[in-house]
């Protein structure tokens, strides 16, 4: 091991001083906002979700609450507790928030239609109005070192659910539909930013970045991304130290993309955060599976199949992070 890089502990991942890395993010929030892009203020799409809780706080604790704006962006497949939870935070920190349904919008681009078509050619008998949907990745492929597997969910109305392999056509069909709402969200906050000569503050954490977990000029389009650095447990971190409502630090991290429930684990992580934090921590940093295997309780195959895991989805969504290729 290099003599330089610390021993692989569970411990590796927790701040020092929670404190001042929040204020070393104001600090730099407030350069990036005022200095660089010269805005008066922020505009935040909040969804009651941790990340954008989080951020939200560190938004407010820069610019204060009269330089803030909160945009609660639901949508009829929506949890109604996503926007109840972004209103509670809203309301304690003491911001201004508007709500703007997109629901109209995605009708208008065909969102759902061109979703529920891609559905019916794996389910005939779908109807949106009896079943919901959601996409599933199997767990059980993780150390297989194969490319992963998806399933296609749907959920009657008395709870009966069935699964079937979700082929590539349909798969990217769905996934494309459903990017209108990202993508229709991101659009809504660059127009309240705009009137309002205010940057648009992105959400997403250090996972989400690196492995892809966004939709390009969506959920990954704005101005500063003041959290991309962090990894989930440190944006829980931040999120005790700020004072968020325990109800979001307890609420178990969605997709809140399709109508039935489903967590980011079972969509796309595939692992508890806990676990992939350190993982991914030992992936960025070339430790050696031989170090990490003991301290995760894991065995050296299992660590090196999560790292081939992680370097395939580094790779197939690296096209996500990259600027427009100019001449």
């Amino acid at each position: 091991m290099n003599q330089n890089k610390k021993a692989f502990t569970k411990e590796i991942l927790q701040l020092e001083d929670v404190g001042a890395e929040c204020n070393r993010i104001v600090r730099k929030l407030s350069d990036d906002v005022y200095n660089r892009l010269h805005r008066n203020g922020a505009v935040v799409g909040i969804s009651g979700g941790i990340d954008s809780s989080v951020t939200f706080a560190l938004v407010v604790k820069t610019f204060g609450a009269d330089n803030v704006l909160g945009i609660i962006l639901p949508e009829k497949d929506s949890s109604s507790n996503s926007a109840l939870f972004a209103q509670k935070l809203a309301d304690n920190i003491g911001v201004k928030t508007i709500t703007e349904n997109i629901t109209g919008a995605l009708q208008g681009l065909g969102c759902y239609q061109r979703r529920d078509e891609a559905v019916r050619t794996v389910f005939p008998e779908y109807n949106p109005v009896i079943y919901k949907m959601k996409i599933g990745i199997k767990t059980s492929g993780l150390y297989s070192n194969l490319p992963p597997l998806f399933s296609l969910v749907i959920i009657d109305d008395k709870g009966n659910e069935q699964s079937k392999r979700l082929p590539a056509a349909e798969m990217r069909q769905i996934e494309a539909a459903s990017n209108f709402k990202q993508r229709c969200r991101m659009a809504m906050l660059y127009y309240h930013a705009e009137r309002m000569h205010y940057a648009v503050i992105g959400t997403p954490n250090r996972h989400e970045v690196a492995q892809g977990f966004f939709v390009k000029y969506g959920d990954g389009g704005a101005d500063v991304m003041p959290i991309a650095h962090l990894y989930k447990t440190q944006v829980y971190q931040l999120a005790r130290h700020l004072g968020i409502p325990q109800e979001i630090i307890d609420r178990t991290p969605t997709t809140d993309t399709y109508s039935a429930e489903q967590t980011q684990e079972e969509f796309f992580y595939q692992l508890p955060f806990a676990q992939m934090d350190l993982l991914w921590y030992a992936f960025e940093n070339k430790y050696n599976p031989d170090e990490v295997a003991p301290v995760m309780e894991m065995t050296v195959d299992q660590v090196r199949s999560i790292f081939v895991n992680f370097e395939r989805k580094f790779k197939t969504t690296e096209y996500l992070r990259m600027e427009p290729i100019r001449e």
